[in-house]
């Protein structure tokens, strides 16, 4: 099986921002819209809203066992880990088990996230 399809629409529209949903624990501050699915491998395509002041401190730095790549596409946002503010256009292509995180913006921050579960390694 392959990732889901649509046509083409714009997440970013006000008019569609009933399609995003609040991530539990983080106060309504950072919200989530997958774009795309295999549900046979569980690779995604989604994307990351970070509302202005929206601070991951209490979730942790995080790491996966697959890896994903992000690209900033609104925004800045802050990477405590790399010790670094990420601006529009910031690309990473993150390998198995690379910590990163916990997560700071102020301004707001949207980031593309494509991660792909169906390559899980063993750590």
């Amino acid at each position: 099986m392959t990732k889901s399809t649509t046509p083409y629409w714009n997440t970013l529209d006000q008019g569609n921002a009933d399609q995003w949903e609040a991530i539990e624990g983080s106060s309504g501050l950072l919200e989530q819209l997958t774009l795309a699915i295999d549900k046979n491998t569980g690779d995604y395509t989604r994307l990351t809203r970070f509302k202005p002041g929206a601070d991951t401190t209490s979730f942790g730095a995080k790491s996966h066992i697959y890896p994903e790549e992000i690209m900033i596409i609104k925004g800045r946002l802050y990477d405590e880990a790399f010790d670094r503010w990420l601006e529009v256009g910031d690309y990473a292509s993150r390998p198995p088990g690379e910590l990163h995180g916990p997560f700071k913006t102020d301004i707001g921050c949207v980031v593309l996230e494509i991660s792909y579960p169906g390559q899980s390694v063993n750590q």
